[in-house]
């Protein structure tokens, strides 16, 4: 095991970053779940009323910045740090513990740092794994949360954290294997098709445990097998959003957010919302699919956030 070491605030040396799955390193992990605000009553957050309300609106967008990576030679799908704090934010409390069982490039542990929420990360990917930890490095000067990123499979999450000890589970998984395939670039036209990502297989990795090796009916129920372990981690009435698109394979619609939100409720979760996330603003170009005879919309230009609770 290679680790980097975080005190919290018990005293405690955490592991930011683990590279064995070995079942002598798989341990509860000392780490903060209790809120650490002074809100009273029945809050589900810490947002003011007028917070609130900017949430209410079913359509959100969002816009990068220079901490967000780009660069899809480091990570084939991130999402924005706004989003991630938006999400946090409606969700928890100051000093709750936030997990993301598919972390990637660690944009929700850095913006649990950002808002001084305590946060674990797990991702089968090494270099991902590497790439949260050192994203991580600036410290968090007013709180005392840590946010730490794990490698191992999901469905061995509940080897390290305690039941009923998340408030949010947040994640973007693997869309199935619906990117495990060699790239077109058909919005684009010309010379500009032919760029550094046309022919590249934009994939996690071909791990046959990737989600993102698997065709939808086998994503899914591998995806409910991993959320129905990680039920009993939530406190009651946590939440658990899961950012996903539907995408087009061979002139069909991939409807990925239906089978997965009828998975999740046979698996005990409770579907509350959908918002749609609209990518318009940040998409670098929208190409003419289908032009002039069959109207196809480009999926990349929104994606779902799907809302549960435990029941």
């Amino acid at each position: 095991m290679e680790s980097q070491g975080a005190l919290n605030d018990t005293g405690l040396n955490l592991p930011s970053l683990i590279l064995e799955n070995d079942d002598n390193f798989r341990k509860i992990l000392p780490i903060n779940s209790n809120p650490t605000c002074d809100c009273e009553g029945n809050k589900i957050n810490c947002l003011s009323a007028k917070e609130w309300i900017k949430c209410q609106i079913g359509v959100w967008r969002f816009q990068y910045e220079t901490r967000d990576i780009r660069d899809k030679k480091l990570h084939p799908a991130t999402f924005p740090i706004s989003l991630s704090k938006k999400i946090i934010e409606l969700f928890s409390h100051r000093g709750e513990l936030i997990l993301d069982p598919f972390v990637g490039s660690g944009t929700t542990l850095v913006a649990a740092n950002d808002l001084d929420r305590n946060a674990v990360g797990f991702d089968l990917n090494k270099d991902y794994v590497e790439l949260s930890s050192s994203r991580l490095h600036t410290d968090n000067l007013f709180g005392k949360s840590n946010q730490i990123p794990i490698q191992d499979d999901a469905l061995n999450i509940d080897k390290y954290l305690e039941k009923e000890s998340i408030k949010l589970i947040w994640t973007s998984p693997p869309y199935a294997n619906l990117l495990n395939r060699q790239r077109k670039n058909k919005s684009r036209r010309g010379d500009e098709r032919k760029n550094d990502q046309f022919d590249k297989v934009e994939q996690y990795s071909q791990n046959p445990r990737d989600l993102g090796t698997m065709e939808l009916t086998q994503y899914a129920e591998n995806m409910g097998d991993i959320f129905e372990k990680l039920l009993p981690l939530l406190k009651p009435k946590g939440h658990c959003v899961i950012n996903v698109s539907d995408m087009w394979w061979e002139n069909t619609r991939i409807t990925i957010h239906i089978p997965l939100i009828e998975e999740l409720r046979k698996r005990g979760y409770e579907f509350r919302n959908t918002i749609i996330w609209d990518r318009t603003n940040i998409v670098n170009r929208i190409g003419i699919f289908g032009w002039p005879s069959n109207y196809i919309t480009m999926g990349t230009t929104f994606e779902y956030l799907l809302h549960f609770i435990k029941q």
